[in-house]
């Protein structure tokens, strides 16, 4: 097998199989292709022939001489740790060169979120007698009340919503199929918007079948740019100078649920994150929002920062 037969397949098996998106392909095929220069330029062998032991550390010293950040040089090493590890299941190669190679150990930001006060703002800008208004208010109670990804929330048909046991059905990461619960905030807005504002955008279009619930003003499915836009707008009819993002909510849903006392594992359901580690994120930034409380409102904490 050639190294470009090999290097298809493991395209085939990640796009097709693990279901990546094209924009993660591509940035997996761009590490490999640098890795393959490198061995030629050093002549150090191909992809299916290396011709030296230590290879996975001379090449992470090489991407360190390069100047690339830390968090740069961990998604290459990534990169081609999943690539061999494929390779090594198909049998094509003996080995994963890089399986026991430790990369740069990265500082995770915590992740931005905001204030329930900095929410309810966003929602007081909303003029929900206009047709975008009543749209945009029930698109906001959903990506707050539910911790939607941007994607999933573009991706709801009107039949995935079950408005009396007050779930909807939504498509994660890898297309996999979650029940998210909805308050009774969240349905009353999204009812008020799909009897008196979706058929007026739905009028606009030509595809009067149309089954997505959210709707730009061209009567088409809205897109994550699309949300993106909206919500800029809502953020730009408020006093507050503050940048926003559909992601954003999701962290503040999170957040908010584990200050009130919410564990883990049910946000962690609630996200639809496969693993727990992704969830353990927000116990820290919980954390900083206790520390912030205590030295803000505590006498004794107040007198120390004042020295």
């Amino acid at each position: 097998m050639t190294k470009d037969e090999a290097v298809k397949r493991f395209e085939d098996y990640i796009l097709v199989e693990r279901n990546y998106s094209l924009l993660t392909v591509r940035a997996y095929l761009h590490d490999i292709e640098t890795f393959d220069h490198f061995l030629t330029s050093e002549k150090l062998g191909s992809l299916l022939h290396l011709e030296k032991k230590n290879i996975a550390r001379f090449y992470l010293a090489y991407l360190s001489s390069q100047k690339h950040a830390k968090r740069t040089i961990a998604r290459k090493i990534s990169s081609l740790r999943s690539f061999y590890k494929f390779l090594q299941k198909e049998k094509i190669v003996d080995n994963n060169v890089f399986s026991e190679l430790e990369t740069p150990k990265l500082e995770r930001p915590l992740p931005r979120f905001l204030y329930y006060q900095e929410i309810e703002l966003l929602f007081q800008s909303i003029d929900k007698a206009t047709i975008l208004g009543k749209r945009d208010y029930a698109l906001l109670e959903l990506l707050y009340g539910s911790g939607l990804r941007v994607s999933e929330l573009c991706g709801i048909d009107m039949n995935d919503i079950d408005h009396d046991a007050q779930m909807v059905k939504v498509f994660g990461k890898g297309s996999k199929e979650r029940l998210v619960p909805i308050n009774g905030r969240t349905v009353e807005a999204l009812d008020h918007f799909i009897i008196h504002g979706r058929p007026d955008l739905l009028s606009k279009s030509k595809d009067f079948g149309c089954k997505k619930v959210f709707l730009n003003h061209h009567g088409t499915p809205l897109t994550p740019r699309g949300v993106r836009v909206v919500l800029n707008n809502i953020m730009n009819k408020t006093s507050e100078n503050m940048k926003i993002h559909p992601h954003m909510f999701r962290h503040t849903f999170a957040t908010h649920l584990l200050d009130r006392g919410a564990d883990l594992r049910s946000v962690q359901e609630l996200l639809g994150h496969a693993h727990l580690s992704s969830t353990q994120i927000y116990t820290h930034v919980s954390k900083e929002q206790l520390r912030k409380a205590y030295m803000e409102n505590h006498p004794r904490a107040k007198k120390k920062e004042g020295k």
